[in-house]
C-alpha cells in the first residue's frame, strides 16, 4: 500500500471513528438516526479503498467505477456527518425550529450535488435528456411531494406539535417528511397526508398565533323565557365552567328563531384545542342545570306533540295588583280605590329588554309609563348623559299624556323591564267621570315638572318652567275638557 492510499485510508478511518464517537455521545434520536447513513457510507469507503489498494490489475473500467463510488460515498458520508453534527443539539433530544429534518436533508443533498459536479466531475451524475425525462415522469408524484414538503418547511404555516386542520383532516402535527405530513388525531390514530395535498388545501392552525382558541355551542330555549333571562342563566353556567377562560370574555348571541325554540350561540375561549370536546361537554352540562334552576325550558323537538293546560291569569287579581302599584305612585296619591281600579283596568303592559329605549327624546307621545319591574335610566340626548334611575313604582311621560308635549328625555330599560302604559284617552274619560281626580293629578304633575326643570337647568344649563296655572290650562285644552 502506497503513501497516497495510506493517508486516504487513515482520513476515512478517522471520519468513521468521529462518527462513532458522536453516535455514542449524543442523546438526540434524530442525530443517531441520521448518523447511521454516515457510518454506512464511510464504512463502504474504507472497504472499497482497501480493495483498490491491494488490487492485482489496476487501471481497468471496473476500477474507475469503484473509484467513483468510493469518492461519492466518502463525500456523502462526510457531508452528512458535518451537517447533522453542526445543525442539531447533541445533548438535547429535539429538532431545531430553524432547521427541520427535511431542510437538513435538502442541505446534505445540495452540498453533495455541488461537490460531485464541480470537484469530482463524476460521470455517475451525467444523464441523457431522455433519461431525465423518463425519471421525471416516473417520479413526478414523489418529487412533487418532496418540493411541497420543502415549501411547507420554508413558509412554516405550522410546527410539530401544533393542532391543525387540512381539508377534512384534523390532528396534532407529529412529523413532516419529504413525502407526507403525519397528523395524530384525537382518537390516537395517524393520518398521513401527502405534502402536495397539504400545499393545495387551506390550513387552519389552532395553535397560532396563540394556544387559546374560541369554540361554540348552541342551545335552544323556550319562547316563554325572555332573552335577558336566558343569557343571564348561560352566563352563570359559563362562570361555573373551569375550562372556560375568563379572558378573552365569553359572549352569548341570539342566533335564530326556530320552529320550536329560540336558538342561542354560546362563544367562549379555552386554553388548548385538544380539550375542546371536554369543554363543550362541561358547558352544555352547566347550561342544563342553570336552566333547570331558573325554570327555563329546553323545548322538545317540533316533531313531538305534547299538550298542557293553559291557566289564564285571573283578570280581577291582576287589576288589583296594578291598583296597588298605582296607589304607591306619587302622581295618583290620594285617589279613591274606585278611580285607581278604573285606571288599572285600562293600563297596557309592555316588556323591554336591556338597553332598549322605552321612549325617545323629542318624539311625540300621548301616553305615560309606570315601572312594574326592572329599572329605567333617564338620559339626555345627544350624549346620552344619565340624570336619573327609575325603580319599580317610578313613572315618566306624564307631560306627554296630559299636554301632548314631545318627550323631554330618553328612557332606557335596564335589564328586563316591565312597564304599564296609560294613554291620553283614559285621562279624557277620567276627566269626564272624575274631574276632581284629574285636577289632583294635574297639580301633582305640575309640581313634579317644576322639580324636573330645576334638575335639567342644573344639568344642561337651560330649562322652560311652567307655572301651575298655565300648565292646567294647557292640560284642559289638550284633553278637550
Amino acid at each position: 500500500m502506497g503513501f497516497y492510499h495510506f493517508w486516504h485510508l487513515a482520513f476515512g478511518a478517522a471520519a468513521l471513528v468521529t462518527t462513532l464517537t458522536i453516535f455514542g455521545l449524543t442523546v438526540n434520536s434524530l442525530v443517531r438516526r441520521k448518523l447511521k447513513l454516515s457510518l454506512f457510507l464511510l464504512g463502504v469507503y474504507v472497504v472499497l479503498h482497501i480493495v483498490l489498494a491491494f488490487r492485482v490489475s489496476p487501471g481497468d473500467i471496473v476500477d474507475e467505477q469503484l473509484i467513483s463510488i468510493e469518492r461519492l460515498a466518502f463525500a456523502a458520508g462526510l457531508i452528512n456527518l458535518v451537517v447533522i453534527a453542526f445543525l442539531n443539539p447533541l445533548r438535547d433530544d429535539r429538532v431545531p425550529d430553524r432547521y427541520p429534518a427535511i431542510l437538513q436533508d435538502f442541505i446534505v443533498f445540495g452540498l453533495l450535488l455541488l461537490v460531485a459536479t464541480f470537484v469530482f466531475h463524476d460521470k455517475l451524475l451525467t444523464t441523457s435528456a431522455v433519461s431525465a425525462v423518463v425519471i421525471g415522469f416516473a417520479l413526478q408524484d414523489t418529487l412533487g411531494n418532496a418540493f411541497a414538503g420543502l415549501a411547507i418547511q420554508s413558509e412554516r404555516p405550522f410546527h410539530v406539535g401544533h393542532w391543525i386542520r387540512v381539508g377534512d383532516f384534523e390532528g396534532r402535527v407529529a412529523e413532516v417528511t419529504w413525502r407526507a405530513t403525519k397528523l395524530r388525531t384525537k382518537s390516537g390514530n395517524f393520518v398521513i397526508v401527502p405534502n402536495n395535498i397539504v400545499s393545495k388545501e387551506a390550513i387552519t392552525n389552532y395553535s397560532e398565533p396563540s394556544a387559546s382558541v374560541r369554540v361554540e355551542v348552541e342551545v335552544g330555549a323556550s319562547y316563554l323565557a325572555s332573552p335577558g333571562a336566558v343569557k343571564s342563566a348561560i352566563g352563570e353556567a359559563l362562570a361555573n365552567s373551569s375550562r372556560v377562560l375568563k379572558t378573552p370574555a365569553a359572549d352569548v348571541v341570539l342566533a335564530s328563531f326556530d320552529s320550536s325554540a329560540i336558538t342561542y350561540r354560546v362563544r367562549f375561549w379555552i386554553e388548548d384545542y385538544e380539550r375542546d370536546e371536554a369543554a363543550r361537554d362541561e358547558v352544555r352540562t352547566n347550561i342544563y342545570y342553570a336552566f333547570a334552576r331558573h325554570g327555563i325550558e329546553i323545548p322538545w323537538p317540533i316533531q313531538v306533540q305534547y299538550e298542557r293546560e293553559w291557566v289564564d291569569p285571573d283578570v280581577g287579581e291582576r287589576t288589583n295588583e296594578r291598583g296597588r302599584l298605582l296607589a304607591g305612585v306619587h302622581l295618583f296619591a290620594g285617589l279613591d280605590e274606585e278611580t285607581l281600579a278604573d285606571i288599572a283596568a285600562a293600563t297596557t303592559s309592555r316588556t323591554y329588554g336591556n338597553g332598549e329605549p322605552i321612549v325617545r327624546q323629542g318624539e311625540p307621545g300621548d301616553s305615560m309609563f309606570i315601572i312594574g319591574s326592572g329599572r329605567g335610566a333617564v338620559v339626555l340626548e345627544p350624549d346620552r348623559r344619565e340624570i336619573a334611575t327609575l325603580e319599580p313604582g317610578g313613572y315618566f311621560g306624564e307631560m306627554s299624556v296630559l299636554t301632548g308635549d314631545p318627550r323631554t328625555a330618553t328612557v332606557l330599560a335596564r335589564g328586563d323591564t316591565l312597564v304599564f302604559e296609560i294613554n291620553a284617552d283614559l285621562f279624557r274619560r277620567l276627566g269626564a267621570k272624575h274631574p276632581g281626580a284629574l285636577e289632583q293629578i294635574g297639580i301633582a304633575a305640575a309640581a313634579r315638572r317644576i322639580e324636573l326643570d330645576k334638575v335639567r337647568a342644573a344639568t344642561v344649563g337651560q330649562a322652560v318652567v311652567d307655572v301651575p296655572a298655565t300648565f292646567m290650562d294647557r292640560m284642559r285644552r289638550f284633553l278637550r275638557l
